[in-house]
């Protein structure tokens, strides 16, 4: 019997990111969920992507002032949660006791502080100093009862979802 090798599938990463877009949509206001959009819009803008973050329905707390600074990991439902370090599951049972998301969203935020990854709005600081653009969603506003000026100072506009996917034309698209 004879074996035939095939050739491992080896990506292309050329070094060619002129004309790039990403255009990532934030659809969740949890600590846990504002982390990959942003890590994901900053290592794109790091390639020179131009990069376009779309804040929408929960995802509009980390633009909103007044909720930004307050984002919250809750455990509840969570079933993969563990504690740091370790591969112990905690048990879904005990997560929707009072205290566990304060305690939940302490341990993430020391998990990340700890990888010396900023707290969502100065990371959404080094995002916009390094050229990414920050977008409110029409809808979420209107829901929301928010303007502009409820928001952070770098957003760019409330816009709606066909101005989004206009303006984002050609770009590759993550929705988080």
């Amino acid at each position: 019997m004879t074996t035939t090798m095939t050739a491992p599938i080896v990506p292309n990463f050329d070094t060619e990111s002129e004309g790039r877009k990403l255009a990532i949509i934030c659809s969740k206001g949890n600590l846990d969920m504002a982390y990959p959009g942003l890590i994901l819009g900053n290592a794109a803008l790091g390639e020179g992507i131009e990069t376009h973050l779309f804040f929408t329905f929960w995802g509009f707390d980390m633009i909103t002032k007044s909720r930004m600074d307050h984002l919250q990991f809750s455990p509840a439902g969570n079933t993969a949660m563990h504690i740091p370090g370790g591969d112990m599951h905690i048990p879904q049972a005990i997560m929707p006791a009072p205290g566990m998301t304060a305690m939940a969203t302490h341990m993430l935020k020391k998990s990340i502080a700890d990888l010396g990854v900023p707290e969502v709005p100065d990371f959404l600081d080094q995002i916009v100093a390094a050229g990414g653009h920050l977008w409110g969603c029409r809808m979420s506003a209107d829901m929301n009862k928010l303007g502009l000026g409820d928001l952070r100072d770098d957003v760019e506009g409330i816009i709606s979802a066909t101005d989004f996917i206009e303006l984002t034309e050609g770009a590759q698209l993550l929705f988080i």
